[in-house]
C-alpha cells in the first residue's frame, strides 16, 4: 500500500538535483511540500495535509541514503592536486583497422615533447585524442587517411588527483559533475583513471570550472 512517505521518497529519487539540495538541509521544506504536494495527492488519490508531507521530507533528509552525501564531502576535502591545461584541441576519429597504428605513431612522437599533452579514450564505433594545439599539424599528417568527424579547438583541462577512498564511495563523480551542471559547464570529454580523473571544457570556461571543483574541498 502506498504511504505518504513512500511516495515523497520516490518523488525525490527521480530529482537528482533537489535530492542532494535536501541532504544539504538548503531547502525549506514547507516551500517544497506546497510545491510537490499537488502530485503526491494525485500518486495517492486523496487530499494530503502539507504537514504530513514536511514530516516525511525531514524524515528523507536523515535516511542513510541521504547520510552518504557526507561521506562524499569527507573525500573531496581531501582531493589533492588540481592541473590546469590550455590550448587543447579534441579529435574524434572513427574506428578503423589501421586506427591504433596510427595512434602508436602519434604517441611516439608526442614523447617526443615532454610538456605535449595528449590524453585517449576509445568507444565502441569512434576514438577521441585529445592534444596540444602544437601537436595539431603532427595529428592531422598521422591521421590523414581516418575518418574525422569532429574537431574542437580552444579547449583546456582539469585533471584532479582523487583520494583512494574515492573507490569505495558511490556517488563521487556524480557528486562532481552534478556542481559542474549547475554552472553551467559543458564537458567535452571525461578521461579517468583510478585516482584521477580529467575533464576537457571550452577556454572560456575554464576559470569557472576551477573554481567549482577548488570549492569542492570546501563543502
Amino acid at each position: 500500500m502506498k504511504t505518504i512517505s513512500s511516495v515523497v521518497e520516490n518523488y525525490i529519487k527521480t530529482k537528482p538535483f533537489l535530492q542532494s539540495a535536501l541532504a544539504q538541509g538548503i531547502i525549506n521544506l514547507t516551500s517544497l511540500s506546497r510545491i510537490i504536494g499537488p502530485e503526491i495527492e494525485d500518486q495517492l488519490g486523496k487530499e494530503v495535509r502539507s504537514g504530513a508531507v514536511v514530516m516525511a521530507l525531514k524524515r528523507l533528509s536523515t535516511d542513510m541514503e541521504f547520510r552518504a552525501t557526507h561521506k562524499i564531502l569527507k573525500v573531496l576535502k581531501n582531493i589533492g592536486e588540481i592541473t590546469v591545461r590550455s590550448s587543447l584541441t579534441d579529435y574524434t576519429f572513427l574506428l578503423s583497422d589501421t586506427i591504433l597504428n596510427s595512434q602508436a605513431n602519434l604517441l611516439n612522437e608526442v614523447n617526443k615533447n615532454k610538456d605535449a599533452f595528449y590524453t585517449s579514450s576509445r568507444g565502441v564505433n569512434e576514438t577521441n585524442i585529445v592534444v596540444s594545439n602544437s601537436q595539431n599539424s603532427v595529428v592531422e599528417s598521422m591521421f590523414r587517411e581516418e575518418k574525422m568527424t569532429q574537431k574542437v579547438e580552444d579547449l583546456a583541462s582539469i585533471t584532479v588527483k582523487l583520494p583512494e577512498e574515492n573507490v569505495v564511495i558511490p556517488g563521487i563523480y556524480y557528486f562532481i559533475f552534478q556542481r559542474l551542471a549547475w554552472e553551467g559547464i559543458i564537458l567535452h570529454e571525461v578521461i579517468s583513471t583510478t585516482n584521477e580523473f580529467t575533464i576537457i571544457v571550452g577556454e572560456a570556461q575554464i576559470d569557472k570550472a576551477f573554481k567549482v571543483i577548488k570549492d569542492l574541498k570546501n563543502l
